[in-house]
């Protein structure tokens, strides 16, 4: 529609009132529709002789009338007499937005932790510590002692992408009293292990870069690195921790990057002794590649001794830490130490992600642990760790004979493996039924079918519920296996 308003630049009316009022007067006769889109300014201006800004004035007028509604990005569009929010804008044009994402490397979604689909179920499904062991007036002390310090408001001020000062200084202080950190190394604070991952991937890897990860292996460090575009080569892991042998061959056929998690691995449990994590490293280091050390569970020794970390051994691995698995993982709080130039890229890419970490949460934890109340607490859940090792030790034995598995030291998790001929992904359902559930094999998998592998994690779980859970899991083995020896039996006709 074309605007031919009689405007007179000698009349005390304004313009912008003038071009307003014409406007007006179209929406009152019916010349202009609720729903219809105004001219740009720009547009108007030009073919009206005006000033951009009268047109914006008049504008603004006639939508401070209730008359018109501007949408930031497409413009001004009639709302009529009676304003209306829903009349003023059109409906979008509908996306398919399957054609304009990137693709999913998640198979079923994002996953929601401890989630289930029966409210009474056993869950052996989670990988996280017991909620009832959280120490929470001791936390709460030391998080008002933090928001009582005079210098509270540098705490809420932009921080360092390398993460907050006193805590990166803890943390490296510890790790060289502890002989697995040098005077080389530097330390970067994260939002959790799973972001600290996330930045190394981009540091190290692109697009088929050879990486050899533990298989099975926790899905989300998986993901990651499919993600980046990387070439993954699965690498076995047996009651020792990665095998040496297959690691040697991902190697010599090419493997730049390594990630292995030599304590209580995630799922299986395993552990690594400490001459095969001497061998993993010297064989890293000749092949020229990358030694990425996941950490984080090595503090829950239950049983026996705590092993040499891979750091301690070359000074170029890269170790992961974090809080989440000794203290709360709800506070997101991991780190990377590493030497001083993979610490300064990684805290390049840090920033363009999310600027740095919360500084309070950093705080709250430095205070939590400067106190000796992470000393505390950590007794107690090392405690509670070997009560809940030695209910699952007992179950299993009692209740999973036909089934293989290694109970670990410690950590959280341990995997089982069926009797032959039986899948845990179609048993879960079954599983659930009857109270329990876990995680089946094939979350785990990078590139063999590991059906009849599960994953059951124990830690968040009383002893008591740790037996009676395997106990049901243990019923529903028997069964199921009964049931497919019937089904295989020949049947006999008579006539």
């Amino acid at each position: 529609m074309q605007f031919r308003p009689d405007l007179d630049s000698t009349s005390e009316t304004p313009l912008y009132r003038q071009l307003g009022g014409y406007v007006q007067r179209l929406i009152q006769n019916g010349e202009l529709q609720p729903g219809d889109r105004l001219p740009p300014t720009r547009e108007l201006a030009g073919q009206l002789g005006l000033n951009r800004t009268t047109v914006s004035a008049a504008y603004e007028w006639l939508e401070s009338e209730g008359l018109i509604l501007g949408a930031v990005g497409r413009g001004s569009f009639v709302l009529g007499k009676t304003p209306s929010a829903e009349s003023a804008i059109p409906e979008p044009q509908s996306i398919d937005w399957s054609t304009r994402l990137t693709p999913s490397m998640f198979a079923s979604g994002i996953s929601s932790p401890g989630a289930t689909a029966l409210g009474s179920v056993i869950d052996f499904s989670s990988s996280r510590p017991s909620e009832q062991l959280f120490p929470l007036e001791a936390f709460r002390e030391s998080c008002a002692e933090v928001l009582a310090h005079p210098r509270l408001q540098s705490l809420l001020q932009l921080g360092s992408p390398l993460g907050h000062g006193p805590l990166r200084s803890w943390l490296l202080t510890r790790a060289k009293q502890q002989g697995f950190a040098g005077v080389d190394d530097d330390i970067l604070i994260t939002n959790g292990c799973q972001q600290a991952v996330d930045i190394l991937r981009r540091a190290l890897t692109q697009t088929g870069t050879k990486v050899a990860i533990e298989e099975p292996v926790y899905p989300g460090l998986r993901n990651l690195f499919l993600d980046s575009g990387a070439e993954l080569i699965g690498v076995p892991v047996t009651s020792q921790g990665m095998d040496l042998r297959s690691l040697h061959k991902a190697l010599d056929a090419g493997a730049k990057v390594v990630v292995v998690t030599p304590s209580f691995q995630n799922p299986t449990g395993a552990t690594m002794p400490a001459s095969a994590r001497a061998a993993l490293v010297s064989m890293t280091r000749n092949a020229g590649a990358i030694a990425i050390e996941n950490d984080i569970y090595s503090d829950l020794v239950y049983q026996g001794a705590k092993l040499p970390k891979l750091k301690s051994f070359d000074a170029n691995v890269i170790q992961l830490g974090s809080f989440s698995k000794i203290a709360f993982p709800g506070i997101r709080v991991g780190w990377i130490i590493a030497p001083k130039q993979v610490i300064r890229r990684a805290a390049e890419l840090k920033q363009l992600t999310d600027l740095h970490t919360d500084q309070l949460s950093q705080a709250f934890l430095l205070q939590f642990a400067e106190s000796g109340r992470l000393e505390r607490h950590e007794a107690t859940v090392i405690a509670a760790g070997r009560e809940k090792l030695r209910a699952v030790e007992q179950a299993c034995q009692q209740h999973l004979d036909t089934c293989r598995f290694t109970v670990p030291d410690g950590g959280m998790n341990m995997w089982l493996t069926l009797p032959d001929g039986l899948d845990a992904g179609a048993l879960r359902g079954l599983a659930r039924q009857a109270g329990v559930d876990y995680l089946p094999g094939r979350y785990f998998s990078v590139s063999r079918s590991l059906d009849s592998g599960l994953r059951l994690s124990f830690a968040g779980l009383t002893a008591a519920e740790i037996r009676r859970g395997i106990e049901i899991l243990g019923e529903v083995i028997r069964n199921a296996a009964t049931s497919r020896d019937d089904a295989s039996r020949p049947t006999l006709a008579f006539v």
